[in-house]
């Protein structure tokens, strides 16, 4: 039985449109990008196969080209649109952060900051620049590193700062590991960078660590 079999009420396609997104389940989500299935296989069993196979979304969007497209009834084509949907949900997040107040809005950074690093397979310190009423002006992944650190000079954040013309400052990096649990290591750097941009009057507002399902704020747990 193909989905144009099923009563109308269950379609996903239809669920979506009189529900609302929210409402549906990843695997009929997931069912409306993939749009067909494969022969003798519904679009719906195809992505409850692939969330079965990668374990979850989160995993499911980070694979990558080869590992994707391996996947029987996943190609280049569909690569290349979870690629462009990833990219137009970090932009739109992204223009969101610069015309609001980052921190009446610490969910929208969340989010912003999950979906640029929660997924990356090496370590990646980041910077959120801000002007003196908390807009976003730019976005810099600064340093890169290997699978457990990326090495950061403070020299080079306090150059940046000043080239942005910045008033603040929010740090995130990822732990490829999974936890989101600062090490003595973070903690220091953020100490050292916090000391180093009071010289040039940039505030740093908070450091995130982004996990595989968690993101910790240094602020929230007093450690700024």
């Amino acid at each position: 039985m193909t989905i144009t079999d099923w009563p109308v009420y269950e379609r996903p396609r239809e669920k979506l449109l009189r529900f609302g997104a929210r409402n549906l389940s990843d695997t009929e989500l997931l069912a409306i990008f993939l749009r067909t299935g494969t022969t003798g296989k519904s679009a719906v069993e195809l992505a409850r196969n692939l969330l079965n196979h990668f374990g979850s979304l989160s995993n499911l969007f980070s694979a990558d080209k080869t590992t994707l497209c391996d996947f029987h009834g996943v190609g280049t084509a569909k690569y290349a649109q979870l690629q462009a949907i990833l990219e137009m949900s970090r932009r739109t997040l992204s223009e969101q952060l610069e015309f609001g107040h980052v921190m009446n809005t610490p969910q929208l950074v969340r989010d912003f900051l999950n979906l640029s690093l929660a997924n990356k397979q090496h370590e990646i310190f980041m910077a959120i620049f801000l002007d003196a009423k908390h807009h976003m002006i730019a976005t810099d992944e600064l340093f890169t590193g290997t699978l457990t650190q990326a090495s950061v000079y403070p020299r080079e954040v306090v150059k940046r700062a000043l080239y942005h013309n910045a008033a603040a400052i929010i740090f995130a990096h990822n732990h490829p590991s999974g936890s989101a649990e600062p090490s003595q290591a973070d903690k220091l750097l953020t100490l050292t960078l916090k000391k180093a941009l009071d010289l040039i009057d940039v505030k740093v507002l908070d450091h995130f660590i982004v996990g595989k399902n968690e993101v910790l704020s240094f602020a929230e747990h007093h450690l700024l």
